[in-house]
Order: structure tokens, then sequence, then C-alpha cells
């Protein structure tokens, strides 16, 4: 299933890619853009004979480009950033709907074509403590499970860039360090905690780390970012590939109103023995900048 997932993202990256005939053309110097979001939902319930409970949710979402050009030389940073809470009537605690905190950078020296030599870093870990909750005999705990930092994720190491636009890239390092950060007291007794060992506070790798970045327009108004990143780690079993999707619709109604679709997919055997799936859709405020 993995395998089948993988070729149908490279078939849409490879595809769409063809579809853009014209290059876009780079300016030297610093470009810069970015939009800060902010989705609200409530719901109240009265007598409604139907069932339900009243709630309130709200998303706060950062999402920013910072990037440089000069002559044959391109660094390309994105840094993302949400939060989301909610809460209902008659839940014992306020929980997350969202929380990720991600950096990435990209620099390349042109080699020839579209094609660069280029140095890659990857960041990605959460703000606030994660919980498992449990209900017995009507009562809610929860226990720490995640925080901040742990687990943290950094990938850094030199590849191969093929870049034919700010909006279509991807890039190729066949030799990357991995590192999973983790606080220690965190770890679960006699089990692995994110891949790393009781009584540990991090994990190395050393592995094929491929990401793949495009953002089209698919109509007028509606634009779609789509961001890739694979991973096999050398060391341990190379043939289970670690898969990050993202998928983010924009679909713009006025210049400060917009409907947000994300949709996230991870595998990681290490954290889960499965897909993980993360989907938030909303009407957002938006303040572009």
């Amino acid at each position: 299933m993995k395998k089948l997932f993988i070729i149908m993202l490279l078939f849409v990256f490879y595809f769409s890619g063809k579809a853009q005939d014209k290059k876009e053309e780079i300016k030297d110097g610093w470009v810069k853009k970015g939009n800060v979001s902010f989705l609200l939902n409530q719901s109240t319930f009265s007598n409604w004979q139907a069932g339900g409970e009243n709630n309130l949710s709200g998303n706060l979402g950062l999402n920013y480009d910072f990037d440089y050009k000069k002559a044959d030389l391109t660094w390309d940073n994105k840094l993302i950033a949400s939060y989301g809470l909610v809460k209902t009537k008659n839940a014992a605690f306020t929980k997350k709907t969202d929380d990720r905190l991600e950096f990435n950078s990209l620099i390349g020296q042109k080699a020839g074509g579209n094609w660069y030599y280029s140095g890659i870093l990857n960041f990605k870990t959460q703000f606030t403590k994660g919980y498992k909750y449990n209900t017995a005999a009507g009562v809610e705990t929860r226990t720490e499970y995640t925080n901040f930092f742990s687990p943290a994720y950094l990938n850094i190491g030199p590849g191969f860039l093929w870049k034919k636009s700010d909006d279509l890239k991807v890039n190729i390092s066949p030799a990357a360090s991995k590192f999973i950060f983790v606080d220690k007291n965190l770890t679960l007794p006699d089990q692995a905690y994110f891949g790393v060992d009781e009584g540990k506070t991090f994990r190395y790798e050393l592995g094929f780390y491929t990401s793949a970045y495009y953002k089209f327009g698919l109509i007028e108004n509606v634009s779609a970012e789509n961001i890739l990143n694979l991973y096999a780690n050398y060391l341990q079993d190379p043939q289970n590939i670690d898969i990050d999707y993202q998928l983010n619709l924009m679909l713009k109604i006025n210049k400060f109103l917009t409907t947000n679709i994300a949709f996230q997919t991870i595998y990681d055997d290490n954290a889960f023995k499965g897909f993980q799936i993360r989907q938030v859709f909303g009407l957002s405020a938006n303040v572009a900048f």
C-alpha cells in the first residue's frame, strides 16, 4: 500500500510539472511572502432532539516564505506553524486539534539547466504538551505523551536539487542525517519512544531523503500546495519508508476571507504502525504580508 501511495504522489508531481509550459523568471534578491490565518468554529444546541454538544474551536496558522537568489545561488526557506484548540461542554479538558512547528531551508548552487548542487535542513516539532485520554467509570483522565522538542526531528544533508520555479522543485539527498530528539522522562519502559530507546534522548539515522514541493492554481481563486517528504533509513529496515505528505487548498472568497482545507498523512513506524491522518476544514480570516 505504501509503494502504491508513493507512486501515485510522484505521478501527481510529474504530470503537474509537465503541465507548466511557462518557465518562471526568478529575480535576484529576497522575495518574502506569508499568510496568517484564523479559523473559528462554534456550535450551540438547545433541546435539539437529534443530539449534539456545545463546542468552540479555533485554529491559528502561519505559512511564511523567505527566498533569496543571486546569480547561480538559490536559497529557499519556509516556516509553517499552526495551533488549534477545541472545548466541548461536557469534556473535562480542552484538547488540541492542531499543533505543529516546521522549518525548511534549501540552498542550491547551479550545476546546469534546472539542476543544482544542494544542501537541505528540515526541522519539525510541536509547541505544547500532548496527551493520551482515557475514560473510566465516567471520569476522563489524561497522560502526558509528547511535548515541545519531544519528539523533534532534524534532517540535514547534501544532495541535488531540480528546480523549475519557486513553486515546483524536487530535492534528492542520498546521504541525509536524521536526528530524533525526545525527553527521556517520557520514554516508555522497555519500549522505544519514537524510535529512541528508554533512557536516551536522541536517535541517529542515515538514509535517503527526498523532498518535493508543488504549488499551482486549480481554477480561478483556488490554489493547491503540495509538500512531500520521503525518508529511508539505511541503518535499520530501509524498506520501511517514512512518508509525510501535506495538501493545503485555499479557496479565496475576497481579500480577507478564504475557505481552507488542510490534509496531512504521515507514515512512520517508529511513531505508529500505520498511517496518521490530520484534516482541517474551515472558513478562515487571512492577513497576507
